[in-house]
């Protein structure tokens, strides 16, 4: 199984709160990025961060709505960087600098993102707030 990392890595990866990002992964389907139901923690593979980061550009660089840049970003990422419109609009991108740009940033997000708390919170037996 190829390496997952959680959303607070990706979004420390990619720039994005982590509000959005899960907002976003709550709406969208996207390739590479495994959620099963309520209460498992999302898992996303470098094919969906690869997908989150084109989108991200097109959005960024070019205005495009979210809806339409995830369409075109699973697009471009599956066709070598290269989207062309059928009015001939032509997108073009260098996957692999942007891949190698994207996993130097993860490295670095893997080393300061917060693990994730597992299990039951721990009883509060005193009865105050602490």
């Amino acid at each position: 199984m190829p390496r997952a990392y959680t959303i607070a890595t990706a979004g420390l990866a990619l720039g994005i709160p982590v509000k959005w990002l899960d907002n976003t992964l709550s709406h969208h389907q996207i390739r590479g990025i495994h959620q099963e139901h309520q209460g498992v923690a999302r898992r996303l593979t470098i094919e969906g961060l690869l997908t989150l980061a084109i989108a991200s550009l097109l959005i960024n660089e070019l205005g495009v709505t979210l809806a339409s840049a995830l369409e075109l970003a699973q697009g471009i990422s599956m066709s070598d960087g290269i989207h062309t419109s059928p009015a001939g609009v032509r997108i073009q991108l260098d996957l692999e600098a942007l891949k190698v740009r994207l996993l130097e940033q993860l490295a670095n997000a893997v080393e300061i993102a917060p693990s994730p708390k597992r299990g039951r919170p721990a009883k509060n037996k005193t009865g105050r707030l602490e």
